[in-house]
């Protein structure tokens, strides 16, 4: 073997190892913000409230050994993509992860989506309804890239027939969107993740690190990371 071609050859060891180095480096590259105590942003400090309220939704054992805070918005069309997946990663890591659902609402019409899910969660249908919204968001939602002249659709009548779909009190319903009753909740919401850092739906934590590449795998990677400590 030449000179030429042992240096050739010990240049492309030296890549191979740098890449996948630098792949795992990257992964485990996230943003800490502890869920407990405090933490430094600039030069204020987080409270763990900011990252999981008293009245946020969750699913899953309160004694999880992991915490997944999702903020989402249910206009947001990668967070309807992502939803399935999600619900997968709690299954497969049955008991062992908590979710908790803090909102993001960035589209025109996430803020009447949001009221509509919290209110059905009042009558025990908060899962049932936001699974129903990301299922339908492309008859109520407005698409990116949409035309400017395009159909508005008729969002309260859209919403009713949702309601009625999951056997949910319409009269409830109705009076949970006319008195706004959880305009602050979202209000806060929206506070909360721009505290955070977060510009954009969905964002992840777990156990309060920041997840630094939205994929599944490296949202599984992240999750694992937390149950080995």
């Amino acid at each position: 073997m030449s000179k030429e071609i042992k240096i050739l050859a010990a240049i492309v060891v030296v890549v191979v190892i740098g890449a996948v180095v630098g792949a795992s480096y990257y992964r485990n590259s996230v943003q800490s913000v502890p869920v407990t105590g405090g933490a430094s942003t600039g030069n204020s400090a987080i409270p763990a409230e900011t990252l999981v309220r008293p009245d946020s939704p969750t699913l899953g054992a309160a004694d999880a050994p992991v915490t997944l805070v999702e903020f989402l918005d249910p206009e947001c069309e990668s967070c309807a993509a992502f939803g399935p997946v999600v619900k997968k990663i709690l299954k497969d890591f049955d008991g062992k992860v908590r979710l908790v659902v803090r909102y993001m609402p960035l589209h025109p019409n996430s803020l009447r989506a949001a009221t509509l899910t919290e209110a059905a969660g009042e009558q025990g249908k908060y899962w049932q309804m936001q699974e129903l919204l990301f299922q339908r968001q492309s008859q109520w939602g407005e698409r990116h890239g949409a035309p400017a002249t395009a159909a508005k659709p008729d969002i309260e009548a859209l919403f009713e027939k949702y309601a009625m779909e999951l056997n949910l009190d319409l009269e409830k319903i109705n009076a949970a969107i006319r008195e706004n009753r959880y305009q602050q909740k979202l209000e806060r919401d929206l506070r909360d993740g721009r505290t955070l850092g977060v510009r954009q739906t969905p964002t992840f934590f777990v156990n309060g690190r920041r997840l630094a590449r939205f994929s599944e795998p490296d949202l599984r990677a992240l999750i694992a990371s937390e149950l080995q400590k």
